[in-house]
């Protein structure tokens, strides 16, 4: 399917999921190439029996100016493809600016629901162990926030320290700290690593079990 875009378009498909993008400076341009893959995308669709959905589809600027600038204007069989602020793809939120930030607030408030089942299994009286807890809490919730952390890791670390506070919050109910601990003191009880430390870790390994491209 990949194959019918043209060479100033690159393109990912993932099961379902498919995006395609073009960089440039002349958003007339960049249009022009957009609409022309999609239209070779419908076209090898109608050849092997598959639908594009147009209310699906989802449009995105990704660009840092503060001027008015234009958006790109693509249809998809007469339908336009709404240009919106942000869009979520393989559960990465990605804003126009990049700034990730939709994302890290997203992913906070879902790792402080999951707290509360730590909470519950850390009760004194008949809760579950540190090391138990500990597996938990890499199980349930420390597993979302390294996902994608490849992609939104390069966001500011004023961004990034939104999930410090999950994260803390976390290892002092896993290891029963007080709240006036050191948060050192927690990543040595609990043999955690700090979250960029952490993000830099999975991003390293990454890089060395990626195919090569080049």
């Amino acid at each position: 399917m990949l194959h019918v875009l043209p060479s100033s378009v690159s393109g990912t498909l993932y099961v379902d999921d498919l995006q395609i993008s073009c960089q440039g400076s002349n958003m007339d341009l960049i249009e022009r190439q957009l609409q022309r893959a999609v239209n070779k995308l419908l076209a090898w669709c109608d050849q092997n029996e598959h639908t594009i959905s147009p209310e699906k589809s989802r449009c995105v600027h990704f660009c840092r100016k503060r001027s008015l600038h234009s958006d790109p204007a693509i249809q998809i069989r007469d339908a336009n493809i709404p240009v919106v602020e942000e869009v979520r793809f393989l559960g990465v939120t990605l804003d126009r600016k990049l700034t990730f930030l939709p994302h890290v607030l997203n992913l906070r408030k879902r790792c402080e629901k999951s707290l509360n089942i730590l909470k519950v299994l850390s009760t004194t009286t008949w809760g579950a162990d540190r090391p138990s807890l500990l597996r938990i809490y890499q199980s349930v919730i420390l597993s979302r926030i390294d996902y994608g952390c490849e992609v939104y890791g390069s966001a500011r670390s004023s961004v990034l320290r939104h999930l410090d506070t999950v994260h803390h919050s976390a290892l002092r109910i896993c290891s029963g700290a007080f709240r006036t601990s050191p948060v050192r003191s927690l990543y040595v009880v609990c043999h955690q690593l700090p979250l960029y430390l952490r993000r830099k870790k999975l991003c390293a390994q990454y890089f060395f079990s990626a195919p090569v491209l080049f």
